[in-house]
């Protein structure tokens, strides 16, 4: 998917009507000859195509689309933040210890990618913890050429005075994590006010929503968006979250109220 899909899709889940009924003509109806000379339209097609965004009718005609659940979750970035901090938690952590040979570093790389794609927190450099069940985990491992000798998934509960907030502490960077949410907030601030009733209003609103969607992306895909009741007391994610989706609605308002009748 190319950076304008991408920057397209993020523009839809900004003009969503309320966060609930998403529209391309409510925000664009007034740029068509714009939303033709940039090949949006075309680039709707390729998100119809991939069932990001859904038409209103099947009339050939019909240029009404809304953002689907898929296209909306991955505008956010692949996770939904509030269905991650309300997942429940038993209690258990998960750990994945190994010890690769030196002879084997690419499957050792290889691992700690997948890991910390996984969201896992790294303890040490060959224990990596996770609250979560890891049934894909043992899928995926239990294909590889990784043996007993090699690699252990376990599940654990903390047993020599350990509290769970040591843990996170010790297997995540929240302050790296929570810098990055600062400089979100820091963007979010700066965007731009005023009715839409330019072109020149439309691409400011719009380089602006690229800037917000990159620091978004950028604070989110460090953050393994824990359980609620693991997060540590400062952390910023859901404030940033909180704060987002007022922006959003807000901007909704906006384009709803410039919109044409």
């Amino acid at each position: 998917m190319g950076p304008k899909t991408e920057e397209l899709l993020n523009i839809l889940l900004w003009s969503a009507d309320l966060l609930v009924n998403p529209s391309w003509r409510s925000l664009f109806e007034s740029y068509e000859g714009w939303a033709y000379r940039n090949g949006l339209l075309i680039q709707i097609g390729r998100l119809e195509q991939r069932k990001w965004v859904t038409r209103k009718s099947k009339e050939r005609n019909d240029r009404v689309y809304r953002l689907s659940a898929q296209g909306r979750l991955h505008a956010l970035g692949g996770r939904d933040p509030e269905a991650r901090w309300g997942r429940a938690w038993d209690g258990r952590w998960r750990l994945v210890i190994f010890d690769i040979p030196s002879g084997q570093n690419a499957e050792r790389e290889w691992l700690r990618r997948y890991l910390r794609a996984r969201d896992f927190g790294c303890l040490q450099n060959s224990v990596w913890v996770t609250p979560d069940p890891m049934e894909e985990e043992q899928r995926t491992l239990a294909g590889g050429s990784l043996n007993v000798e090699s690699i252990v998934l376990l599940e654990a509960h903390a047993c020599a005075g350990e509290s769970d907030e040591e843990i996170v502490n010790g297997a995540w960077d929240f302050d790296r994590i929570n810098q990055g949410y600062s400089q979100y907030l820091k963007i979010l601030g700066r965007r731009p006010s005023g009715v839409l009733k330019t072109e020149v209003a439309a691409k400011k609103l719009f380089r602006w929503m690229s800037e917000e969607r990159e620091a978004w992306l950028a604070a989110v895909r460090i953050d393994p968006l824990l359980p609620a009741r693991l997060l540590p007391g400062n952390y910023l994610g859901q404030k940033a979250w909180r704060t987002r989706l007022q922006a959003m609605a807000e901007s909704a308002r906006r384009v709803v109220a410039t919109a044409p009748k």
